[in-house]
This record gives structure tokens, C-alpha cells and sequence, in this order.
């Protein structure tokens, strides 16, 4: 049977796949993906094909891994994180119709997950993904979301906080926060996961509106009850202690 694998590399480490993405990636004839994703799994898998396209060709690089899928070969695309947020299986999914392959999700960690490890366990209770890119979503969508998080006392993470043209939408998205709770609301960022200079740093809200976040930076905004154990970053879960 005809079939494209779409699964996620979580941080791109060998450490950070899950074992049915390295199964996946093991029994691949070709792999697809995005030149970075591609260049941090060769070393993995070196016995494979490898088609890469860079930054802005996503569309093409769907194509492109499903037509080799339909041509019988055992075609996995790869995605950072996991390929269903903020990935590649959605559209995937949606150009599947055209051709023939069979389309198979394999899950991946997201950068939410791996991240909130290194700084405790911020995300224990309920919490809400969103991106600050607007590049597919409009900022002023992106601020009803952020408001909505803000005014719902939600643990926040914040994917894509920052980058040359956006530098200041973390800025942007810590002064909504900042009217619902204190500047001494616990926060922390995480950079660079899974990945050399890889680090993690606990600050205020009041903090984090100054902090200079990158593209290889999540962040995260704790909610009314998000402290510090420790030297980590916990939003207990609610269980009464006996």
C-alpha cells in the first residue's frame, strides 16, 4: 500500500523521538522536510534519501513527499516538535485527496512539553497554545486569543515569540497579560530545546516584557497560581495533601 508517514522529531534530538517515529524514520526509503529538520536527523539515519526544501516552501515540500510516496516508496515526512501543532500534517491531510497514498500521523513531543521539563511543571493544570506569528493568522486574531487566555487565568505558552520583524509582539502579548495579573506573576522561557545552548530561566511577567526572545525560544506565562518549588516552575494540580 501506498503510504506517507508524517511524524514529528520533537526537538530534533535522537533523545527527544519517540520510538515509533524512529521506527518510521528506520523503515524510510526517503525522507522529507524542512533543510534545518533534515540536516539535525541525517546523522541518525544516514543510509537514507533525503529531500529538503528551505523555509517558505512548504506547500511544495507536501507535494513533493507525496509524490514519492505515490511512486511506492516508503516515504516519511518529518516535522520539528509534533507535525500536528503547528506542523505539517494538516496540510498534508488537505492535498492528500489529489493523489493516492495513504497518509499516517506519528506524534511527536512539542517544544510545550519539552520545554515546560526543563523548567518544572508549569503546565500541570489547564493551559492554552499560541503562536505570535502572523504570518498565516492575523495579529488582531492573535490578540483576541491572547486576551482570552489572559482573562481565563490559563497557563500560556507562546510559540514563535519573536523575530527580526516581530520584536516586539512578546512585548505586545505581556501587556495584556499584565491586566489581568501582576508583574509578579511567575513566567520562564526555554531556548534552544534539545539543542546546543540549550537553557531555561524562570522570571516575572514585569520580567519577561523586556526579555529578548528568538524563533528558538517558548515561552511561558503562569496563571494566578503558578509558584516557584524549588528553583522550578509548578502550576500544582489541585490535589489536597492527606
Amino acid at each position: 500500500m501506498k503510504k506517507l508517514t508524517v511524524a514529528g522529531i520533537g526537538a530534533g534530538n535522537y533523545e527527544g523521538l519517540t520510538v515509533a517515529a524512529v521506527r518510521a524514520l528506520e523503515e524510510a526509503d526517503v525522507i522529507v522536510g524542512y533543510t534545518v529538520y533534515c540536516d539535525l536527523m541525517k546523522p541518525y539515519f544516514k543510509d537514507k534519501t533525503w529531500i529538503s526544501t528551505p523555509m517558505m516552501q512548504e506547500i511544495e515540500r507536501c507535494r513533493l513527499a507525496l509524490e514519492t510516496a505515490e511512486e511506492g516508496k516508503r516515504t516519511v515526512m518529518i516535522c520539528s516538535g509534533d507535525a500536528g501543532i503547528y506542523g505539517m500534517a494538516s496540510p498534508v491531510l488537505e492535498l492528500a485527496e489529489e493523489y493516492g497514498a495513504e497518509v499516517e500521523i506519528v506524534a511527536g513531543v512539542t517544544a510545550a512539553s519539552s520545554g515546560a521539563a526543563l523548567l518544572g511543571s508549569p503546565l500541570t493544570a489547564d493551559f492554552a497554545a499560541i503562536s505570535l506569528s502572523d504570518l498565516l493568522t492575523p495579529w488582531e486574531t492573535i490578540e483576541k486569543r491572547l486576551e482570552a487566555a489572559a482573562s481565563a487565568d490559563l497557563v500560556t505558552v507562546l510559540y514563535n515569540p519573536a523575530s527580526k520583524k516581530r520584536a516586539d509582539y512578546l512585548r505586545r502579548a505581556c501587556a495584556i497579560f499584565l491586566k489581568y495579573l501582576p508583574a509578579e506573576t511567575v513566567c520562564g522561557v526555554a531556548r534552544n530545546i534539545g539543542r546546543e545552548g540549550e537553557a531555561a530561566e524562570i522570571l516575572t511577567l514585569g520580567e519577561l516584557e523586556n526579555f529578548a526572545a528568538d524563533m528558538f525560544t517558548t515561552v511561558y506565562i503562569g496563571n494566578a497560581a503558578t509558584k516557584i518549588i524549588g528553583g522550578k516552575m509548578v502550576t500544582p494540580r489541585g490535589y489536597r495533601h492527606a
